[in-house]
């Protein structure tokens, strides 16, 4: 009979006031700053903004001595289910006063989407776990990410290659023409480049000139150079070049742009007619 009344007692020791029958994570709701307006659900995020994430844990256990502790996880995955970053965790262990018998835990995380997330439908995945129950409880709340599309590409390419009157625009359509004293700008992105261990990128790029005769006038063999092991693996790069037309004569240029991966031993070259007058 001692030992029933023992374990009768821990029992009423651990799970003496659960405030639910079962533990949920509720009222999840996403912002754009810290104690913004809840959006709503078809809100589109840009890449490279902070998403901060707001919940309630209802159905937690507190024991006779009105301790709480809760443990709590935040995962998010892109379209494809790639993890943007690694796991959050918090902890929420308290021992409440008896005025604090409507308290309900609020979870609260942040994280940032990667600058060169692909757009689309993204999801968060928060979990928690009432370490006196040994209960667990799972929520997915989907969100929406904006931005250009880029496709992959099996083989190591440059897409997109285009000519702009200033670094961000208007796009001008090849044949190109730019006055002299002009600064000629370009961009365009880079995919198909292999990705080493622990995502490892290594990836470099230059550009020569060729004039209105085919001789070479100019050449800038490494313009930049990208070298990262993001924890979040890029399906693409930016690229942007640049170029003073200063001195230059009028008359008919090709742009010879050369790409080299390193880790992968690729290298890759596209020419692009401008014309100077």
């Amino acid at each position: 009979m001692g030992g029933h009344a023992h374990l009768g007692a821990a029992l009423a020791a651990v799970l003496a006031t659960p405030a639910f029958a079962q533990l949920s994570i509720v009222g999840v709701t996403l912002h754009q700053y810290e104690g913004g307006p809840p959006l709503p659900s078809d809100f589109r995020f840009g890449r490279g903004e902070t998403v901060f994430v707001r919940g309630r844990i209802q159905g937690f256990t507190k024991s006779a001595q009105a301790r709480v502790h809760l443990i709590c996880s935040l995962d998010a995955l892109d379209p494809r289910d790639i993890p943007l970053l690694e796991t959050l965790h918090k902890q929420i262990e308290t021992e409440l006063a008896p005025q604090d018998k409507d308290w309900v835990p609020v979870v609260q995380f942040e994280f940032m989407i990667p600058p060169l997330g692909e757009p689309g439908r993204y999801k968060i995945v928060l979990r928690a776990e009432d370490k006196l129950a040994g209960r667990q409880a799972r929520a997915e709340i989907p969100f929406f990410v904006r931005g250009p599309v880029v496709e992959p590409s099996d083989t190591w390419v440059a897409r997109n290659f285009r000519f702009l009157r200033t670094e961000d625009g208007p796009v001008i359509e090849e044949p190109a023409v730019y006055s002299r004293g002009e600064r000629l700008w370009a961009r365009f992105e880079i995919t198909g480049y292999k990705i080493g261990q622990n995502n490892r990128i290594e990836v470099d790029y230059g550009l020569s000139v060729l004039g209105p005769t085919g001789k070479e006038v100019y050449s800038e063999p490494q313009a930049a150079v990208e070298r990262s092991t993001p924890y979040y693996p890029h399906r693409y790069l930016p690229g942007i070049l640049s170029l003073d037309l200063e001195r230059a004569q009028p008359g008919a240029y090709t742009l010879v742009l050369q790409i080299r991966d390193r880790v992968g031993g690729q290298q890759y070259e596209s020419r692009h007619s401008f014309q100077v007058r």
